[in-house]
């Protein structure tokens, strides 16, 4: 019985959740876009370190704006108009990017660009999570991560294509029309994919239960689990609800802890140490980086594409692991190898030397340079890439979810607009001083996981995202029941608490 229902059940889901997660494909490829035409641009507008810095680090504003405005836009309309409000926004912001004609108007499409970057990040997360089976949470909330990866991966790639094929990024290319901006235009395409995705994708059975519609709900739950316990499913999310109403102001983010409850400051920090290590200085100057040092600028841009595709594979380790082992054990090993790659790349960098005025890196430091700087990805993409997506999905009450998500997925963004438009200038001052800032903090972040999340692997979505739960109680949790005899006196058990 058991082996007919699954395939079933779980073929429907992750199609689901793929077509869901396509918006993080979107977010990764016109966020990173950018990073092989920085030099072009910087040439075109001749632009100075700081005037660069927020030329590439303006679309994050946006996306802190979106990020925030998808959460009420989410828990007033639902999800799938967000997904659709999106990607009109990636269109835009793609045709007008690639026919800017000043740094200012440029900066102007970024943001409208950033717009759609947050409004993804906040609505496909919690749709992922809100249609998932909690045995398949975690794996499938990750493919938002992986999404994101091979969005990046693909934004290098084109970039790549466009300036070897040009001889270089602010070359005419196709019609006469400068690589770099064929780089933007490139992201018009899987824009107007995501608008067709968003169109034929079933709304999410929360956000219809938390708005009284709990018909449709079922019919979503019948298609989605066909084989599954639909009316335990509403149930739960019933239970839920009046639990957590009863409980506070049912929606309120307010608390004690200076002003918000602690489980959306914890959200918040979370977020923003994913960003302050700095992993998308590496997604977004990576070619420039590299070619400070002494690497042409065709070998930049292919080592990028490489670093990208590293994303991509590692992120198949967290979403083949998180389930398994858990959120805190990924997280603390992600923090140790993030802050021990980064500390090499500083040590690296402390010893460049000018000739001729170009900096260079002597004997083996450019290598153990570029080692590091993959190690760095590697740790970040199977840890906080990936992890920090499924516990913001899956961490918040459900009548505060998107909203929650939304306020922690700004911070997130705020804190990458910090890093991305101080990384030029920093740079100019100090790169060991840049990248031991990165790896303090990443050792950080290390104690704050140690501290203060809790272990949500093995609850349901309605048991994990209600309260902060003790250190290890869903371990605990499963192990009570494993132990518990489903049978005792001809009477069911109560697994005990």
């Amino acid at each position: 019985m058991f082996q007919t229902e699954k395939p079933s059940t779980n073929g429907k889901v992750i199609a689901l959740a793929i077509a869901g997660a396509f918006g993080g494909f979107l977010f990764g490829f016109d966020a990173s876009v950018i990073n092989g035409a920085v030099n072009a641009i910087e040439d075109e507008y001749a632009l100075t370190a700081t005037l660069t810095g927020f030329a590439v680090a303006s679309a994050l504003l946006g996306a802190a704006a979106g990020a925030y405005l998808g959460g009420r836009v989410g828990d007033r309309f639902g999800r799938i108009p967000v997904m659709l409000l999106g990607s009109i926004m990636f269109f835009v912001s793609s045709v007008g990017s690639a026919f800017a004609f000043s740094v200012y108007d440029l900066v102007l499409w970024r943001i409208v660009g950033g717009l759609g970057i947050g409004l993804a990040s906040v609505v496909a997360p919690a749709y992922i999570a809100e249609i998932s089976p909690r045995a398949m949470r975690g794996r499938l909330g990750s493919l938002q991560q992986l999404a994101i990866t091979i969005g990046i991966f693909s934004a290098l790639l084109s970039d790549a294509l466009f300036a070897n094929t040009a001889g270089g990024a602010g070359e005419p290319s196709l019609f006469g029309i400068d690589a770099w901006r064929w780089m933007f235009l490139a992201c018009a395409f899987p824009a107007a994919v995501y608008f067709v995705i968003a169109k034929i994708l079933p709304e999410s059975p929360r956000f219809l239960v938390l708005k009284d519609r709990e018909d449709e709900a079922r019919a979503v739950f019948r298609k989605v689990w066909p084989n599954g316990d639909v009316d335990r499913e509403i149930r739960d999310i019933r239970a839920s609800i009046k639990a957590d109403a009863l409980g506070q102001r049912a929606g309120s983010l307010r608390g004690k802890s200076f002003g918000l409850r602690p489980i959306v400051w914890i959200g918040i920090l979370l977020s923003m140490f994913q960003q302050f290590v700095g992993i998308n200085v590496i997604f977004f100057y990576s070619t420039t980086l590299w070619k400070a040092v002494g690497f042409e600028e065709s070998s930049s841009l292919t080592i990028s594409v490489f670093t990208g595709l590293t994303n991509i594979a590692v992120t198949f380790i967290a979403i083949a692991l998180i389930d398994r082992i858990g959120r805190r054990p990924i997280l603390m090993t992600g923090s140790i190898g993030m802050t021990l790659s980064l500390a090499t790349m500083a040590i690296a960098f402390s010893q460049s030397v000018t000739v001729g005025g170009e900096i260079s890196l002597p004997g083996a430091w450019g290598p153990i340079a570029l080692v590091a700087a993959n190690v760095f990805v590697v740790f970040f993409g199977a840890s906080w890439g990936p992890v920090v997506w499924v516990l913001l999905g899956e961490m918040f009450p459900n009548t505060i979810r998107v909203k929650a998500l939304g306020i922690a997925a700004a911070a997130q963004w705020i804190a990458n607009f910090l890093v991305a438009v101080t990384f030029p200038s920093l740079a100019a001052v100090s790169l060991p001083l840049t990248y031991g800032m990165y790896a303090l903090f990443a050792a950080l972040s290390f104690v704050f996981v140690l501290t203060k999340i809790p272990e949500t692997n093995g609850m349901s979505l309605d048991e994990a995202n209600t309260l902060l739960p003790p250190r290890n109680a869903a371990r605990n949790a499963a192990k009570t029941a494993a132990r518990t005899p489903e049978v005792r006196s001809g009477r069911e058990a109560v697994p005990q608490r």
